[in-house]
């Protein structure tokens, strides 16, 4: 185990080094049978936890130029060469798409012996939600002949560790599904296993238990292999700066912000609190020595929680406050072996704002040497600014570390309870990823999962990958509302005309429940929405009439008519395109009768015409079922009624959207008070609900839409054509005076700066190389060239 404090030393070069999908592959290698053998050990359960080790020596003559090897694993690996930590996976997928990992071993490979290990591991029943598996395996594959000698096969050995069981529990009952923690008795480790100095002697000789088969090939029964698509994920250092509590003993000042020993004398009981200061996703490091038998804990938390709620659940406060407050949370618990420069790293990440280290020592002194985190997640980049205010500097912040730390090898809803994509969070963090980052390979690697988990009713799954199914139909709807964002903000015209299919087999399932005229009845499964609480609304979904109809599910349907009909038209087949748009005109008129209550001005929730909410309203203006002054009228009624079923912070973005299109722009900073609640509360990161002393994520990017209006709403930055090949910019300044920023775009970046006097506006813009667009002020029109373009337009009042 000393080999995981030595692999963390390169993890800054790793970052940059293994990008799997960035190395070629050999052809044969997609379309033939790998001579590269699943392997597994003899004698034990393959289904079971467990954490194995395998390794093989080979020799070189000479340091090669390029080594290329393709590895995956059931369930995950950590793979080593010369005791370097050098890649991780697989990315998660499916068996019909199981990923491997493509990395050059030529860095890290010396002349003469070489030792390539890799740790495995198995979680079994324990696994999370979101991994998918067979059974205990690993594989690695040579691309050429050249690194034949690295393929899997009876000559790599292996081993059990006996050290890891699996610690379930996180100490309160939400729905937590994320994977077990560690228990880790250091007695029964074993030392630098992958170290060319380790005698194997004792160790079994790997069995095979499958050939290598990528996906197509006449034998590919088991995992399907296909190339990882998306790059190696992001590892950095991340050290802990504040310590809120000790007790049983007093601490250095440095600890735990620098290295600094802190020795815990025999027969004491200690509990430290250790605050990252904001929430984080982190591999976490604990190097100690000595202390035989002396008993270790590391818990980890979102929050600390204040109380019991009057439901009998549990309560968080200010997440900045830990005075009188209760720890709960994930843990991994560790008994020392009593030697000199024992280290234990998590097998995967944790997260957490605070950790809470116990030690209880016996009959000798414990050493801590070093704690610290190795931050995780999909590698994007920041490529968007804005100089605007200073609480909007720091929403921005909130919602990029939101974002960040529900993105790894998928998106996932939450990083700590639950990592499953869900449809409906995706959505939004794709136009997340192309307004902030411009990195599109973890959204494609969604729709494409998305796409793989569609039924043979039509409907996708949910969540995918997820070992259990689970369907929400309002999410398949929300799905090809996803494809559409795509089409307009992505170049990638082929992607999106080779999904069409699976959008034709979606509509095709809602329209087994549509009756005449189009309104939709009784439709099967959890027809979530948002989560509020409002009368009629059941566990997220929205209400029904005794008849089985709701407005919202016929107005989200509509909108899918509308989005598959355009694309349809420009890509696909147009006879499909004009049916959705007969069928979008049947049901529009279908819901005008059965929804609109005249002496209210407002769109009822169900036909009895009783209730009323923001959603099924935002969504009769975003689909056009008013236009002009009546959308106008209505949006004001969204922002002014109180009895409306209000929108959490999820389903904001699509309320939002609908005030803008209804020509309320220029209010949106006066609509952010949920996030500004966030803040108040101490918040790190955007909060599932908006109830902010639930016990649930504190962690949900689906709330970080600012992060996109921003952009596109305040400084008035869209796509104004599929592909993003043309621009609409029509800013939404309110009170802003000087604001200023940039977005990427495919062809480079988008720049404005605007300043806003009595008399005029000042604009200046610049528009990279073939991309032509138009800037809206006033309603009026103006346009504007590829590169740059500056010009003043009188400031009269808007209409």
């Amino acid at each position: 185990m000393k080999a995981q404090l030595k692999s963390l030393l390169f993890l800054l070069f790793l970052s940059a080094a293994i990008h799997g999908n960035t190395q070629t592959i050999n052809p044969a290698l997609l379309k033939g049978s790998w001579k590269a053998a699943w392997i597994t050990l003899p004698g034990e359960s393959l289904k079971d936890y467990g954490v194995y080790y395998f390794r093989k020596s080979i020799n070189v003559k000479d340091k090669p130029a390029s080594f290329i090897v393709h590895v995956s694993a059931d369930n995950r690996y950590k793979l080593y060469v010369n005791q370097t930590l050098v890649s991780l996976g697989p990315a998660r997928g499916d068996t019909y798409y199981w990923n491997y990992e493509t990395v050059d071993l030529a860095p890290y490979l010396k002349p003469g012996t070489n030792i390539i290990a890799a740790q495995v591991w198995n979680e079994g029943d324990y696994r999370p939600e979101a991994q998918i598996s067979l059974q205990t395996g690993f594989i690695m594959q040579g691309d050429s002949e050249a690194e034949a000698i690295i393929n899997t096969n009876k000559t790599w050995k292996g081993i059990r560790s006996q050290a890891y069981k699996p610690l379930t529990g996180i100490g309160f009952h939400p729905y937590y599904v994320a994977g077990p923690g560690e228990r880790i008795d250091m007695n029964q480790g074993i030392d630098n296993w992958d170290s060319a100095s380790f005698d194997d002697s004792n160790w079994k000789n790997a069995i095979k238990i499958d050939n290598g088969n990528p996906k197509g090939t006449v034998n590919a029964f088991g995992w399907m292999l296909v190339p990882s698509s998306i790059p190696a994920v992001e590892l950095t250092t991340q050290r802990i700066p504040v310590i809120r509590k000790a007790e049983g003993i007093s601490v250095p000042k440095a600890f735990p912000a620098a290295k600094t020993p802190v020795t815990i004398p025999a027969n004491t009981t200690v509990t430290l609190l250790l605050d990252q200061t904001f929430l984080t996703n982190a591999y976490v490091s604990l190097n100690f020595s000595k202390g035989k038998n002396a008993g270790i804990s590391l818990s980890y938390a979102e929050a600390m929680f204040t109380k019991l709620n009057p439901n009998g659940e549990w309560a968080k406060g200010n997440r900045d406050e830990v005075e009188g407050h209760i720890f709960a949370g994930r843990k991994d618990s560790i008994i020392s072996n009593g030697s000199v420069g024992q280290s234990f790293t998590t097998l995967a990440f944790r997260t957490y704002r605070y950790i809470q280290l116990q030690v209880k020592t016996g009959s000798e002194p414990l050493i801590i040497d070093d704690l610290y985190g190795t931050f995780t997640g999909y590698p994007f980049q920041l490529n968007a600014k804005l100089q605007g205010t200073p609480e909007m500097q720091k929403m921005l912040d909130i919602g990029w570390r939101t974002a960040r730390l529900c993105a790894w090898e998928t998106y996932t809803d939450c990083p700590y309870y639950e990592q499953l994509q869900y449809v409906g969070d995706t959505r939004i963090q794709a136009l997340v990823s192309y307004y902030n980052s411009g990195d599109d390979r973890l959204v494609r690697n969604a729709i494409n999962l998305m796409d793989h988990s569609r039924l043979a009713e039509g409907v996708t799954l949910s969540r995918h990958p997820s070992f259990s199914p689970q369907i929400i139909s309002t999410f398949s709807l929300w799905y090809i509302g996803m494809l559409h964002d795509y089409w307009m903000y992505r170049p990638d015209s082929n992607f999106v005309q080779s999904k069409l299919q699976g959008v034709e087999d979606i509509l095709a399932f809602f329209g087994r429940y549509q009756q005449t005229g189009g309104s939709l009845k009784n439709t099967p499964y959890w027809n979530f929405a948002d989560w509020v609480g409002g009368k009629g609304w059941d566990f997220g979904a929205a209400p029904v009439s005794t008849n089985g109809s709701s407005a919202l599910l016929d107005l989200q349907l509509l909108w899918a008519f509308q989005q598959a009909s355009q694309m349809e038209a420009k890509l696909g087949i147009p006879i499909m395109a004009e049916l959705y748009k007969a069928k979008a005109y049947a049901l529009k008129g279908s819901i005008q009768q059965k929804y609109w209550v005249d002496s209210k001005q407002l769109y009822s929730d169900v036909e009895d015409q009783q209730l009323f909410s923001q959603h099924t309203n935002s969504l009769a203006i975003l689909t056009g079922m008013v236009t002009g002054d009546k959308a106008h009228a209505l949006a004001q009624k969204l922002m002014t009624d109180s009895t409306l079923t209000q929108c959490t912070i999820y389903f904001k973005y699509y309320l939002h959207q609908a005030l803008i299109k209804a020509g309320f722009g220029d209010e949106y900073m006066n609509w952010l008070d949920i996030w500004r609640s966030n803040i108040k509360m101490g918040l790190t990161t955007w909060a599932e609900i908006s109830d902010l002393e639930h016990n649930r994520s504190d962690c949900h990017a689906w709330g970080a839409s600012p992060n996109i209006e921003f952009y596109r709403t305040v400084l008035g930055i869209d796509s104004y054509a599929p592909g993003f090949s043309e621009v609409k910019i029509e800013p939404h300044l309110g009170n802003l005076k000087v604001v200023s920023g940039e977005i990427p775009h495919p062809n480079g970046r988008i720049v404005v700066k605007y300043q806003q006097g009595k008399e005029k506006l000042n604009v200046d813009i610049t528009l990279p190389q073939n991309l032509p667009g138009i800037f809206i002020w006033n309603s009026q029109k103006h346009t504007i060239k590829p590169g740059k373009n500056v010009f003043f337009i009188k400031n009269t009042p808007k209409t």
